[in-house]
């Protein structure tokens, strides 16, 4: 299974939260799936960290952190960016709206509990 993990996802795996579920775990964890992070959780991570709603050394080391839990790291494409534009209303979260785009495209699952992804046929994970 190819998986991309939604920015809260990936938080919490890397920092060890219990929030994330046993499932979802289990899953990035398991030697067989491939699992992903996106760039964009690069990005609102890091909004989140100069906000003061996250620890900035996070930002600063999670590079470090996916590579050492063996998470690779998607890239945005072209093709994705305009996808994400191309999606139909009412959501309008641009970082939910990539990384709808990027599992349509790459035909992976979301681990996310957010249930907009399913609203726009994406599969996903909790």
């Amino acid at each position: 299974m190819r998986l991309l993990l939604d920015s809260h996802a990936a938080y919490w795996f890397l920092r060890g939260d219990a929030r994330l579920s046993r499932a979802a775990r289990e899953a990035i964890s398991e030697p067989q799936n491939d699992a992903y992070a996106s760039a964009v959780s690069g990005y609102e991570l890091a909004l989140k960290a100069r906000r003061g709603r996250l620890d900035v050394r996070f930002v600063k080391e999670m590079a470090a952190m996916l590579r050492a839990a063996r998470l690779s790291v998607l890239p945005i494409s072209l093709q994705h960016a305009a996808a994400a534009g191309e999606l139909p209303e009412p959501h309008r979260d641009p970082w939910d709206r990539i990384l709808i785009a990027q599992a349509q495209a790459e035909r992976m699952t979301v681990v996310t509990l957010d249930n907009v992804f399913a609203n726009y046929g994406v599969p996903t994970l909790w």
